[in-house]
């Protein structure tokens, strides 16, 4: 694993001008508040990929308001290419967050320093990895418990349980079309955003620039004070709810008791240990459960942390990796997110979830748009970039281990036990779904076949063979031949082919 390269590796800090990339923006990626700071708008970046319109004007607007908010304190250049801008003289850099980033800060001469706004260091990382057979989050969440002290009560956990993601785990109220917490803070929208969006306009009209998905209000912060607001409001509203109903999902409430924070973390307004601490303030002030508060933390000092480590440990070519052999290109209407052609209830819902906000929580992510693709055996790679372009906190870092380990199990078992495909049951249980929806969770063949439901039997049927030695999957493949309507199922399901369901 190879983070840190050039003279800042050891103190971390740099005299002289700092550049700051669209992640980069809080105050903690420079060493003084006065430092002078190099921002950079490179339309280049959109030229070269097709991202959601929404993710573009967030980026845009974030790195505007920080270079609004600097004042003659940033030098702000509008650009083409970064390498037009950029001059080394002088000039230092945040480790970048993704390899390209990187091959080009090193390219062009610039000091690079160690990463920030993460919490476990990259050499810490990589003593707790090294020698060991598996990477498990759980391993690594604990370890970073101990080592920055947090709900811990002397080297024990808080309530003596590391992980209390049992109690996590409840579908929703019966009945209820929406959680009974208040809504996050409305972001209001000002001359900045107004100029990101005719600018926006005018690269789709005479640029030939092209963007996926909807444009619509700004819906995530893209500035400090309004990431703050955010992360205030989360805890003193909406904690307490989070954990019970982390992994549900209600058609008419997209936001759950969800903190939204994520979009804001990924842009570098806020550190992640601030968020940590005050939820753990919380529940030392008996203000939050320690469910909701453990599972909060574990979102960012576990599972966040260990995704953008495992991004450097693991080789470039992981994100090629394809263990099941899923070569199935995305089919147009997924890709287009034209959730107009799909009737399966939940596939549309959250499908349009993405074209019009390019944001569902973690759980429509894994269990409605991951497990479909990996039951049809979608290209892991393809999914990876699909949801780092169609996502408002969706880059390569985030998705690489997420899409291709976890969601797509394409790496067989790397960093996670088991491949997370579920049958129309799951969706039932935790989702208000399939109540109306043309096809039936209980029924694998025929016109009313949930396609859920079908498509995890044929998946099992296509890795029979890779996955029999999966103790997490031994009873589930042994019950696959228990089906009298196994071949017709295979057969449906051959002839769906890349049709929307």
């Amino acid at each position: 694993m190879r983070l840190e390269s050039g003279p800042g590796r050891r103190a971390g800090r740099s005299e002289g001008r700092r550049w700051l990339f669209a992640d980069q923006l809080g105050p903690h990626f420079l060493d003084d508040p006065g430092q002078s700071v190099l921002l950079v708008e490179s339309r280049a970046v959109f030229r070269r990929r097709r991202f959601h319109r929404q993710k573009a004007h967030l980026v845009l607007s974030a790195l505007r308001h920080r270079a609004a908010e600097l004042g003659d304190q940033a030098e702000f250049v509008q650009a083409e290419t970064y390498g037009e801008a950029v001059r080394a003289d002088g000039l230092s850099v945040c480790h970048p967050t993704s390899r390209a980033a990187r091959g080009l800060v090193q390219r062009l001469g610039v000091e690079v320093l160690p990463p920030r706004g993460f919490v476990t260091a990259p050499e810490d990382f990589v003593a707790w990895a090294q020698g060991r057979k598996r990477l498990r989050m759980e391993d690594f969440y604990r370890d970073a418990r101990l080592r920055h002290g947090v709900l811990m009560e002397g080297t024990e956990p808080v309530g003596g349980a590391w992980n209390l993601d049992a109690e996590n785990r409840e579908p929703p109220p019966r009945g209820a079309q929406r959680l009974d917490v208040p809504p996050p803070p409305e972001i209001h929208e000002d001359d900045i955003d107004a100029g990101v969006r005719e600018d926006l306009d005018r690269w789709e009209r005479d640029d030939g620039i092209e963007f996926l998905g909807r444009d619509g209000p700004r819906l995530f912060p893209a500035t400090r004070t309004e990431a703050l607001a955010r992360l205030q409001h989360f805890v003193t509203h909406r904690l307490p709810a989070f954990g019970p109903y982390e992994d549900a999902m209600l058609a008419g409430d997209p936001w759950m008791a969800h903190s939204m924070l994520s979009a804001p973390l990924n842009l570098g307004l806020l550190d992640p240990m601030e968020a940590v601490e005050r939820a753990e303030a919380a529940y030392r002030s008996g203000a939050a459960p320690l469910s909701s508060v453990e599972g909060f933390v574990r979102q960012l000092i576990g599972w966040r942390d260990f995704i953008w480590h495992l991004y450097w440990y693991f080789e470039p070519e992981y994100r090629r990796s394809d263990e099941l052999r899923a070569r199935r290109r995305l089919p147009k209407w997924f890709a287009e997110l034209d959730a107009d052609a799909v009737e399966a209830r939940c596939l549309s819902d959250v499908l349009a979830g993405v074209r019009d906000r390019g944001w569902v929580h973690h759980i429509p992510r894994l269990m409605v748009l991951g497990n479909y693709a990996l039951q049809r055996g979608w290209q892991p790679e393809a999914m990876s970039d699909w949801f780092h372009r169609a996502f408002v906190d969706g880059y390569e870092w985030v998705m690489t281990a997420n899409v291709v380990g976890m969601s797509q199990y394409a790496d067989a078992g790397r960093m996670s036990t088991k491949p997370y495909a579920a049958g129309g049951a799951y969706i039932n249980r935790m989702s208000d779904y399939c109540g109306g929806c043309r096809y039936d969770p209980k029924v694998r063949v025929g016109d009313d076949a949930c396609p859920y439901t079908a498509g995890y039997w044929a998946f099992l049927e296509r890795n029979e063979d890779r996955l029999r030695n999966n103790h997490r999957m031994r009873r589930p493949v042994q019950g696959l031949h228990r089906l009298t309507d196994l071949d017709a199922l295979v057969e449906q399901e051959k002839a769906r082919g890349s049709r929307a369901p």
